[in-house]
């Protein structure tokens, strides 16, 4: 399927280093952010208590951020999910605070500034099982705010998501890397591998520079991206392989800008098809998926870039030719292996 086709070949490899140029700098400036700013890691990597509360009536978050602040907690994450009567809050580990009384402190603090007393609250769930729950009532008896959730991670419990998230983006490259290098050949293994580190660098250059929270579900949206860019380059690959077969007279400049003159078409309707849904879910998403939004954006953009500019002029500098795509033909013995 295509929407238009383009005639004459655009001369991507002409401009290969002006645009490699670009990237490394982008590249350099991304690592400089990590190097020096670092990641704004959220709970589930540093340590803390994670919170639902239900209110009675539509939650006032910057009331609930203000009484947070009174009791030590600087920028508390609060946010709503589900409905306005629903918040999430998030508390890292503070030294005034132990970690087992913070949860009891802040819907303490909580209930006080909806003038009400805590009380505790026998319900029974959707399974019939008998649930008691911290409560919050006002001076008529009626319930203001409900502690839904408690959940603590300890930093110990947070550096072992941090290690199992790195032992995954690494098994992922690794994979990736086999896979090219079994059905291409290793200069495309290795330009491909390039290409897709320049997307993730890129992406936790961003969320360093602009100090957004890298949580679990962005780690999910990297590891995402890493397979969503192989795809593209891919798909390229592919095409530099047949037109290697079709195009015997081409240079390798030649067969690399065909291959990607002819792909812009499936790219625009594969990618455009994307971002639509990722920009449904940045903009209707809520707080709990903007992020992650953020960072599919990102590598969806630099995904196309990296797959043109980096991963096929990658190739090219590493000098593939076409006898490393296609083997040649053995000619057939004509004595048949008789001995004369």
């Amino acid at each position: 399927m295509e929407f238009f086709r383009i005639k004459k070949d655009i001369p991507f490899m002409r401009h290969a280093l002006i645009f490699n140029v670009i990237s490394a700098l982008t590249f350099v400036a991304a690592v400089f952010f990590l190097v020096h700013k670092g990641l704004h890691f959220s709970v589930e990597f540093k340590g803390g208590t994670v919170m639902e509360l239900k209110y009675a009536k539509p939650a006032n978050l910057e009331g609930i951020r203000h009484s947070l602040e009174q009791i030590g907690y600087e920028q508390p994450e609060v946010t709503s999910f589900g409905t306005a009567h629903d918040v999430m809050i998030r508390l890292p580990i503070i030294k005034t605070v132990a970690g087992s009384n913070a949860s009891q402190l802040v819907f303490e603090q909580l209930c006080k500034a909806e003038q009400g007393g805590l009380k505790q609250i026998d319900t029974v769930s959707a399974k019939g099982e008998h649930i008691v729950k911290s409560g919050c009532v006002n001076a008529a008896g009626a319930e203001a705010v409900t502690l839904q959730k408690v959940e603590f991670v300890g930093p110990q419990v947070g550096d072992e998501l941090a290690q199992n998230g790195m032992n995954a983006l690494a098994m992922v490259i690794v994979g990736v890397m086999i896979y090219l290098a079994v059905r291409f050949e290793w200069k495309f293994a290795v330009a491909a591998i390039i290409a897709n580190l320049h997307d993730v660098v890129i992406i936790l250059g961003f969320f360093a520079f602009f100090q957004w929270e890298f949580s679990l579900t962005v780690l999910a949206a990297v590891l995402a991206v890493l397979g969503y860019s192989v795809n593209e380059s891919v798909v390229i690959f592919d095409r530099i392989r047949e037109n290697f077969r079709k195009q015997r007279k081409s240079s390798v400049h030649e067969v690399i800008d065909n291959a990607i003159t002819s792909t812009i078409s499936r790219t625009i309707i594969t990618h455009g098809c994307t971002q639509m849904m990722v920009l449904s879910m940045l903009l209707l998403g809520g707080p709990t998926l903007h992020f992650f939004a953020i960072a599919l954006t990102i590598g969806i953009c630099f995904g196309i870039y990296s797959s043109v500019f980096v991963a096929a002029a990658v190739a090219m500098w590493l000098g593939v030719t076409r006898e490393d795509l296609i083997k040649p033909i053995k000619e057939k013995d004509e004595t048949d292996g008789a001995v004369v």
